[in-house]
């Protein structure tokens, strides 16, 4: 009898350390994940048509995985716009849309994209700037497996080098920065340091990991090694197609975030010379090279430690940004240069590499998208749609529309809260189209319309305009109907 039983209980524990020896196999199949963010790029990358950027290794990730020509944000400010990507939820329903509010105020539950991760037995670890860079949205413990490291860092001092501004006051000093100095200078530099030692220690352990690594630029003030500015002929930049405000665009459309005023080398009431847009132009393209640097160094560390062919690779900018054209500068507008980001996708052993897709995405489906490659379920309650199948078929019918939004307070420059009145845009393969809306009324107190067939740099708002009319009906309705109208068919392209 005695030994009867010993023989059982020898056989259990012997299935069940089969079955955790299974699981932990299965675990350390899955791939790992190198998530890489920016902050304020908008598509100034060769692998997107832009014949000024000078990223060789953005460019080189591109060539192995797939460009999505016509992705975009959900709000284009830092904060709203990195939560929704991060919960796979919109701004309306995380109840985010301003810099200081954190979405489990809302939200305490919620499981975040590498909270997922994590409690599917990954490592996740975060170096720089992932959620917000300051305040109480910078900071999710629940998200990773160790301390965030790089994420709050608010120090003038790893954003200049220059005598001249290391003498300043505040964070605001000069607009921009050429200074003869090494790439760990600056803050993204040391970032990209720790990020390649990082991979080296989770190279050797075989647990599949989940490493975000945010870097700051091209975001203001546009500082960078000289060695970056110098690979720019300043005088060969273009300036703005066009400089001016969409003619009868409404004054919620056009509000400038005032983001650029404050710097000690910008007049006050933001009116720029045509030297210091160049100039501008010139040191955001200098941060933008700085950035591909540091992304050609992660790219090499991991060809390095033979982890390529274990990686899946997503990288991305949090929102759109102006650079003078229709008038504005940074961000802050339902506008497609502020709505419309870069994001590149990488897989294992992927079957169409050096691919481009022109399929609406949007920053709510990474979520769904990264757990259904690595063969994760997406918590119920998600609202994006996984794009797994475009990377294979870039060509397959998609989203009909994607979705932004932006809040106004009734005057002023920036809002509190969802404000007195939102913005909310759709666009379609065509049209943008944009209500702009009193909270808790609903009333439309403007319109706005633009035909990218006919003027695809926004430069005329056609709302009003009877040849637009059904087009605007049926805009009308898609905005109405919501994002869940707007996916495929059972959640498959056809």
């Amino acid at each position: 009898m005695k030994e009867s039983f010993v023989l059982v209980v020898t056989s259990l524990l012997t299935l069940l350390c089969g079955f955790a020896a299974n699981v932990r196999a299965e675990e350390s199949k899955r791939p790992n994940v190198l998530f890489i963010a920016f902050d304020d790029l908008r598509p100034a990358l060769g692998c997107y048509g832009d014949s000024i950027a000078v990223t060789p290794n953005i460019d080189r990730l591109a060539a192995r995985g797939t460009v999505f020509d016509r992705a975009y944000c959900q709000q284009a400010v830092c904060s709203p716009s990195r939560l929704s990507l991060l919960t796979g939820r919109r701004p309306d329903t995380i109840r985010v849309w301003d810099l200081s509010t954190h979405f489990r105020e809302s939200l305490p539950d919620v499981v975040t994209l590498p909270q997922h991760f994590k409690n599917q037995g990954y490592w996740t670890q975060s170096l720089g700037k992932i959620y917000h860079g300051s305040g109480k949205p910078s900071l999710d413990p629940p998200s990773w497996s160790v301390p965030a490291r790089f994420d709050r860092v608010r120090d003038p001092e790893t954003r200049y080098a220059l005598p001249r501004n290391l003498k300043g006051k505040g964070l605001k000093r000069s607009a921009v920065e050429a200074a003869e100095v090494s790439d760990a200078t600056y803050l993204d530099g040391m970032v990209c340091d720790e990020a390649v030692e990082t991979l080296q220690k989770l190279g050797q352990q075989h647990q599949p990991f989940f490493l975000a690594v945010g870097f700051r630029k091209p975001h203001l003030p546009f500082c960078a090694p000289k060695k970056y500015w110098d690979l720019y002929d300043r005088e060969r930049i273009p300036l703005p197609i066009v400089e001016k405000h969409p003619r009868n665009a409404p004054e919620l459309a056009t509000r400038s975030w005032q983001e650029l005023e404050g710097y000690t080398d910008v007049p006050d009431d933001g009116k720029l010379s045509i030297d210091k847009i160049r100039e501008l132009r010139h040191g955001y393209y200098a941060c933008v090279s700085y950035v591909d640097a540091l992304v050609g160094k992660l790219l090499n560390q991991l060809t390095e430690l033979e982890l390529e062919e274990d990686t899946v690779i997503v990288l991305w900018g949090d929102h759109g940004y102006h650079l003078g054209e229709q008038g504005l500068w940074t961000k802050a507008n339902n506008y497609e240069l502020s709505t419309r980001v870069p994001l590149i996708v990488s897989l294992p052993g992927q079957a169409r590499v050096g691919t481009r897709t022109g399929a609406l995405v949007e920053f709510v489906d990474v979520f769904p998208t990264l757990a259904d490659v690595c063969g994760l379920e997406a918590p119920s309650g998600v609202e994006g749609l996984s794009f797994k199948a475009l990377l294979n078929d870039p060509d397959r019918r998609w989203k009909r529309a994607a979705f932004s939004q932006f809040p106004r307070a009734v005057s002023g420059s920036r809002h509190r809260g969802h404000g007195a009145i939102m913005g909310y845009a759709v666009r379609t393969d065509r049209y943008r189209y944009v209500e702009w809306r009193r909270w808790g009324t609903d009333d439309v107190l403007a319109r706005e319309l633009y035909d990218h067939d006919a003027d695809p740099h926004e430069s005329k708002n056609v709302a009003g305009q009877a040849t637009y009319s059904k087009a605007m009906e049926e805009l009308a309705g898609v905005l109405e109907g919501g994002w869940r109208s707007a996916v495929p068919a059972a959640g498959h392209g056809s």
